[in-house]
């Protein structure tokens, strides 16, 4: 996640940038994986947090590997993932693959991440053939679209200046959050906070790899979902979660999707919580594309644990 996620480096767009700053990266460069041999891949990923890789560049990898070994014509519907044990963002991460089936119109994949001998994170991938139905969605909620609403991240960068440049050598991307007074935002349920968000990769994608596409879908499904499940802990959306009061992780994560994606084209990611509760809070979200058509949906748990400090 971003901005909300205990502790994390912000990942941010290319924006005015200082002398010794580093240089921003192509997106796509966060999906690069190196074949290794037959089912078997290598990859790199930048913290989330502190000496800690970041979920959604793990799933999004993972994803990439279970990909490669899949008939191009077989296209991913569905992915169900558990993050297990930290990654380590100073060294590699081997992703294992194994083909559970190859049906007349279904493929199966398991994807493994491992760091030192030991798995950090399991995904299983479905993908299918296309094919034609009658169909039906959710109507996307009426809110203004990314034009004209606010950049957050000068303001991140005048609140940790440090931390803003160091993402900068990560990659682009672009966000904007849809303020809760603005006009066409739904009520929001007793109970369940919502938070509803503008997101798109900050450089092009090819337009004509929707496994490119759908990886990098998968990375920004990661940036604010498990915030959702914190927005009663905090007044609203803009701003970072206090890691000194808070600590959220992701526990497992699931996305279905259902209709072609440009990742690198502005979606709207409407989320919303349900329930915390036991330390844990679950978080729903669906993408919408710019024309209002529902594109993906996701479901996430998190580790959600108000930290509580005694005094001497």
């Amino acid at each position: 996640m971003i901005c909300q996620y205990v502790g994390m480096t912000i990942d941010a767009p290319a924006r005015e940038q200082h002398p010794g700053d580093p240089q921003p990266v192509p997106f796509q460069s966060l999906l690069r994986i190196e074949e290794l041999d037959e089912n078997l891949y290598r990859g790199w990923c930048h913290a989330g947090a502190p000496l800690r890789a970041f979920g959604g560049q793990v799933a999004a990898q993972a994803l990439t590997a279970g990909g490669r070994t899949v008939d191009p014509a077989r296209h991913v519907h569905s992915l169900h993932g558990y993050f297990m044990r930290p990654g380590d963002p100073r060294r590699p991460i081997v992703y294992q693959v194994e083909r559970l089936r190859d049906g007349r119109s279904y493929a199966t994949r398991r994807v493994t991440a491992v760091q030192r001998g030991e798995a950090i994170f399991t995904l299983s991938a479905s993908f299918k053939v296309l094919e034609t139905s009658r169909e039906r969605q959710r109507t996307m909620p009426p809110v203004p679209g990314p034009e004209g609403l606010e950049d957050p991240f000068p303001t991140w960068a005048a609140n940790d200046p440090d931390d803003f440049r160091r993402a900068l050598g990560y990659h682009s991307l672009e966000i904007r959050f849809v303020p809760p007074e603005a006009p066409g935002m739904p009520p929001e349920l007793p109970g369940v906070p919502q938070q509803f968000v503008w997101l798109r990769t900050g450089t092009p994608l090819p337009a004509d790899d929707p496994l490119i596409q759908t990886c990098a879908l998968t990375y920004l499904s990661d940036l604010t979902l498990a915030s959702t499940t914190a927005l009663h802990l905090q007044k609203h959306a803009f701003q970072r979660t206090d890691p000194t009061k808070v600590s959220l992780a992701s526990l497992d994560h699931a996305m279905w999707f259902h209709r072609p994606i440009r990742a690198d084209e502005w979606v709207l990611f409407a989320q919303r919580s349900p329930s915390a509760s036991d330390g844990r809070g679950l978080a729903l979200g669906e993408f919408y594309d710019r024309d209002g058509v529902l594109v993906a949906s996701a479901v996430q748990e998190t580790l959600l644990r108000e930290l509580r400090h005694t005094g001497d």
